[in-house]
């Protein structure tokens, strides 16, 4: 009978480290939720780190149960590493799980479904690329730590010591690229150049910032195309970020028209095109003739948006409706090629012939719509257009004058 209890004691301490180990997990999931119970996330979150909380203290115990019940024989030095392997991975397990419960409680905080989200952004972006570090150096120290308990590997090491200069030399010519990706998306992350949900324009291509990782970007294209790009591509080549301090834009839209073009006419047509529309912040709705050459006249009309994809439906919108309002109302002022001859000096030198009390299109255009000459300018004219052109002015000559004095003072 003592033989038989000598022989089940270790099976029996087994089993009892076990449900200690159950038990001390339980106990200790329901007292942090019970200390952060106002965070609702993390009874959801939490559970990721359940299994290897689990293993780890059931294999903590195991190890002591063998300890305190067998002798040190040659199988349970083999089970003991196997159980230190075993322990080495769940507590690995278990540290991603903090990392990945970390990012959630964090990003939980901060949303992005807001309109001005561009600090929860940057962070959002900072903490994704932080947490997929740990992640890595993890891995990297529990693969370690496991080949550390073989005793050949640790004599191979010992004597691989004297040549670890070479080795490294080889190994960083052989992974200098994937070395200058991971260096340029941690440049990435903590410089703010470009965050997750960016607007971007990268090869002639419009789009956004999808997903950061430590070697390459994702591009979500407009037309739900991926544009890959490594990380060294944002650190080395200009790009465009429609969405750097705020997201706001302004858009052009260019006609190519006759010289008999209504310029007041279609000015008013924009102004009642931009009243009926939610797509125009009311920032900046301007037309002006930026050109007069090669036998047409060239109109621009400047619109701005809350952002870039509402800047694009109301370019569209803007050339469609004076697209067709010229078509219908003023089909002379689209563009034509012609021919005309020079009539002979006494023909063109009598006037035209007007019929008493009746106006031209031109002149019924001139008396039905009033012309205000600050509608059409960009830069001056209104107090938004001053404020706009002091972003364009230089800085001005005072500090003209502290530059020259201080240059003359270190000379």
């Amino acid at each position: 009978m003592q033989d038989f209890l000598s022989s089940a004691m270790p099976f029996l301490a087994v089993a009892l480290a076990v449900a200690a180990g159950l038990i001390a997990s339980w106990l200790l999931r329901r007292v942090v939720l019970r200390l952060n119970r106002k965070q609702e996330a993390l009874r959801e979150t939490s559970r990721v780190a359940r299994v290897p909380l689990r293993l780890a203290l059931c294999l903590i115990g195991v190890r002591i149960a063998l300890a305190l019940t067998t002798d040190d024989a040659e199988w349970r030095r083999n089970v003991d590493h196997v159980l230190v392997i075993a322990l080495i991975g769940s507590v690995a397990w278990l540290a991603i799980a903090v990392l990945l419960i970390i990012e959630t409680l964090v990003l939980t905080r901060y949303r992005v479904d807001v309109a001005d989200n561009r600090r929860a952004r940057r962070l959002r972006t900072q903490v994704i690329l932080a947490r997929r570090i740990g992640v890595a150096l993890i891995a990297i120290v529990a693969l370690g730590s496991i080949m550390l308990t073989f005793p050949a590997i640790q004599a191979l090491g010992a004597g691989l010591l004297a040549s670890a200069g070479v080795i490294s030399i080889v190994a960083g010519l052989a992974a200098q690229t994937s070395l200058v990706n991971v260096f340029a998306g941690i440049q990435l992350a903590f410089t703010d150049a470009i965050r997750v949900d960016d607007v971007v324009v990268v090869q002639k291509e419009w789009g956004r910032i999808e997903e950061i990782t430590l070697t390459y970007v994702v591009v979500h294209i407009w037309d739900d195309r991926r544009l890959i790009l490594p990380s060294t591509y944002f650190t080395t080549t200009p790009f465009e970020n429609w969405t750097r301090r705020q997201s706001e834009v302004m858009g052009t839209v260019e006609f190519d028209l006759d010289w008999r073009a209504p310029v007041e006419a279609m000015r008013a047509e924009l102004k009642r095109v931009l009243a009926t529309t939610d797509l125009w912040d009311e920032r900046v709705g301007i037309l002006q003739i930026t050109d007069a050459t090669a036998g047409f006249v060239r109109v621009r009309i400047l619109v701005s948006a809350g952002d870039s994809a509402s800047l694009f439906d109301l370019r569209c919108l803007i050339r469609e409706e004076l697209v067709l309002f010229l078509q219908q109302e003023f089909p002379t002022a689209l563009p034509h090629v012609r021919l005309e001859s020079t009539p002979s000096a006494a023909a063109s030198s009598q006037p035209a012939a007007r019929r008493p009390g009746k106006l031209d299109a031109s002149d019924e255009t001139a008396a039905r719509l009033p012309s205000d000459p600050h509608d059409s300018q960009l830069f001056t004219g209104s107090i938004e257009a001053v404020q706009r052109s002091r972003a364009f002015s230089g800085p001005g000559e005072d500090v003209f004058e502290d530059r020259d004095k201080s240059v003359a003072a270190q000379n």
